[in-house]
């Protein structure tokens, strides 16, 4: 299922634009029918059709899918109908589901390899989030809310292939600079683990680089974005390659071969 709200919501904005089922499922080149089963929470569009919804009514992926559109002002949809900055400020808007511990602390959900691709639409189902692996970390913040993702893959070196990097939800996305570590849930391209920089206020986009140069920088467009999760720390089962460790990799060859030397010498 999409979201609890997504039904209710695509019925208030086609009825807000006066269209009938009709008229909205032609402009959709969608069937009465299909429609009539997503405004009735029958069927559930997919993510392209999502992201149609999206543009023509105006209104970011994340509230049709996690606002309860029925309880914000007029004033309030006209802001999101005309300007993206409501939106990436995250003013009242980032609804996030979360898991407890018996203690009543807020739980880091790991997001696997196994459940990313589940994740994009998700994100927003507390089933799904309740379903996640679960653990703490004592040294993080108790004021802050953090997940875990498995990353794949080179585009990230020197972080290895199959860490798990800890980051924190980011409400307002206006906040994040230049060079930061984010990883960013998006429609069309998944969950992404990247450098951004940060295009959202002047063009309503951001633009995300690999750490190893050989891949290419690409853009996402404000509206394909659902979360932002800033990193932290990262978590691995291998030490990470770079040029420091090749050195040292190198002194420990030369010594070890000194050392056969002298064996060779004392005739041991």
């Amino acid at each position: 299922m999409v979201s609890i709200y997504f039904a209710s919501n695509l019925k208030l904005l086609r009825k807000r634009r006066k269209l009938t089922q009709e008229q909205l499922a032609a402009a959709m080149e969608l069937k009465r029918s299909t429609l009539n089963g997503y405004e009735n929470r029958v069927a559930d569009p997919g993510l392209e059709k999502l992201v149609e919804f999206s543009r023509f009514f105006k209104i970011p992926v994340d509230a049709l899918l996690c606002s309860d559109l029925e309880t914000f002002t007029e004033k309030q949809l006209w802001d999101f109908e005309n300007s993206h900055v409501p939106y990436v400020k995250g003013e009242k808007l980032r609804v996030i589901s979360t898991t407890i511990d018996s203690n009543n602390r807020e739980n880091i959900e790991l997001v696997n390899q196994k459940a990313k691709a589940g994740y994009t639409l998700g994100y927003a189902d507390p089933e799904f989030i309740g379903a996640l692996p679960v653990f703490q970390l004592p040294f993080l913040s108790n004021d802050r809310k953090y997940r875990a993702f498995q990353i794949e893959g080179d585009s990230m070196l020197p972080i290895p292939h199959g860490s798990t990097v800890i980051c924190e939800f980011v409400t307002d996305w206006l906040s994040l600079k230049y060079g930061d570590l984010c990883v960013v849930v998006t429609l069309n391209d998944g969950v992404v683990f990247k450098t951004i920089q940060n295009d959202l206020e002047s063009d309503s986009r951001l633009r995300l680089y690999s750490l190893n140069l050989l891949y290419q920088p690409f853009d996402i467009a404000a509206e394909e974005i659902t979360e932002i999760w800033k990193f932290v720390s990262y978590i691995s089962h291998e030490i990470p390659v770079s040029s420091h460790n090749e050195i040292i990799l190198a002194e420990i060859k030369k010594i070890r071969e000194e050392i056969g030397e002298l064996k060779k010498q004392s005739g041991d």
